[in-house]
């Protein structure tokens, strides 16, 4: 059995948030948890760490899984809408700033379980 958690729209780089996520896939949720924790980009972290805990608290409501045995099974990083900004420069001209957001679904599982 599986559960899976979703977030959309999230204003950091899709490139910087899948090198969090490639750390994290495959291990167990509280591994996974506690590398999340010390994880020298926090922000970034500190985003995913709240993704895991809700897809344990959705795993949690089914009350058919047992939490301790979770592991992360998958996580895509995909890209999403980019803002586009302008900054002012010198003799009217105007430099281009591209901001992207990006779209993660992580999905649990339970070790023993396929």
């Amino acid at each position: 059995m599986e559960v899976s958690a979703k977030l959309s729209f999230n204003r950091i780089a899709p490139r910087k948030m899948s090198i969090i996520a490639d750390e994290v896939r495959g291990k167990g949720i509280n591994e996974a948890l506690l590398y999340l924790r010390f994880s020298p980009r926090r922000r970034t972290a500190e985003t995913l760490e709240k993704l895991l805990k809700s897809a344990v608290a959705n795993a949690d409501q089914k009350k058919t899984m047992d939490v301790d045995t979770l592991y992360v099974k998958t996580i895509l990083v995909g890209q999403g809408p980019t803002l586009k900004r302008f900054l002012r420069r010198a003799k009217g001209a105007a430099s281009p700033i591209h901001k992207k957001t990006c779209h993660v679904t992580v999905t649990l599982a339970e070790k023993g379980v396929s």
